[in-house]
């Protein structure tokens, strides 16, 4: 917790000013106590439960002047509470090793089962772009909640050779974050596939990357609330840029990369008839793009791991924490324990009014 305006509490200063006012005007009662038997003789027939009650009203509003003064000091916490507005893009591995049968029926299918269900479980204030790599990499479908088009642009997903995964994960942020001055030219070949999708290829994505960005200064990793990306692949990469670079670029940016390794650890051979290879699950390098970034890294073993990790997923992206002001909270609970010392008073001491 952390306050807007900490020189504030320089009034809570008062509170063991005011503790010490009450004990010396307790002092100064047990001195009249002493000097009228009279009074003490009353003190005595009320009954033990008196010397204690005479004190709670007090305390009370004691512990309700010292969070006042914290709310007027305007604290906040990192709460979680329901997403806003949000962006989200997914990075698929379309590479021939999506073929494998070491998920039934296989990699590609199980995929785009669980990603149809996954964004069908997303809420409503979260948009969904896809992008999908193989030797380059392609926007598979642009940014929109419009659902139907996203399960659309699954389907429409076509294996092709390599593994540039440092390509996917920089047109994925390029495509989150298009006026953050990412040169697509520089960092990315133009995919010759494009027409399988239907969608924007990096070709034409260069055309407004040469256009004049705003200055850019990277951020703490993490930092960007704005959305995030979700990258799945099933082998190494072969050709395109370092993904650990791409994944530096997201942490500069604060954008986090959630990965995800699908298929089994020990790899798996797959192929065509004359021509079969064997592929590997490289877990180092997912698990550092999402330590870079501040993302988090999963296995997915599994066609039904996989929708276990788009469940949770989901869930991170319906809820987020954040930064929020709480002064309201404490100015709450300061009524409270003034209405609660009132009350008391009033039932236990009324016969004294």
């Amino acid at each position: 917790m952390r306050f807007l305006w900490p020189e504030l509490l320089w009034l809570l200063l008062l509170v063991p000013a005011l503790v010490a006012v009450y004990l010396h005007v307790l002092a100064r009662k047990k001195k009249a106590a002493v000097r009228y038997p009279s009074l003490l003789l009353v003190r005595q027939a009320m009954g033990p439960g008196q010397k204690w009650r005479r004190h709670v009203p007090p305390a009370l509003f004691l512990a309700a002047m010292t969070i006042a003064i914290l709310a007027m000091a305007r604290p906040s916490a990192t709460v979680t509470l329901p997403s806003e507005y949000m962006t989200l893009i997914m990075a698929m591995d379309v590479s021939r090793s999506m073929q494998a049968t070491d998920v039934a029926p296989n990699r590609i299918i199980s995929a785009q089962v669980a990603a149809k269900s996954f964004v069908s479980a997303l809420p409503s204030n979260v948009r969904v772009g896809i992008v999908a790599f193989a030797a380059s990499a392609s926007i598979v479908q642009t940014v929109t909640d419009n659902q139907e088009e996203l399960v659309t642009a699954i389907d429409r997903f076509q294996l092709q050779r390599g593994t540039a995964t440092g390509s996917g994960l920089i047109l994925a942020l390029a495509q989150l974050m298009p006026d953050s001055g990412i040169d697509l030219d520089l960092t990315v070949n133009a995919n010759p596939w494009s027409s399988y999708y239907g969608g924007a290829s990096i070709d034409r994505t260069r055309k407004t990357a040469k256009t004049p960005q705003k200055a850019f200064t990277p951020v703490a990793p993490g930092s960007y609330t704005g959305g995030g990306i979700v990258l799945l692949s099933d082998g190494r990469r072969t050709t395109g840029p370092d993904p650990l670079e791409a994944a530096r670029m997201a942490a500069d940016r604060g954008v986090r990369v959630f990965t995800v390794g699908f298929g089994s650890k020990n790899g798996a051979t797959t192929g065509m008839p004359g021509l079969s290879y064997y592929t590997m699950l490289d877990e180092d390098t997912l698990k550092g793009i999402a330590s870079l970034t501040g993302g988090e890294y999963f296995h997915a073993g599994t066609a039904e791991d996989l929708k276990k990790v788009y469940a949770s997923l989901s869930a991170k992206f319906s809820m987020e924490a954040r930064e929020t002001e709480v002064s309201a909270l404490f100015s709450i609970a300061a009524a409270l324990l003034v209405i609660a010392a009132a009350v008391l008073s009033l039932l236990w001491f009324r016969q004294r009014v």
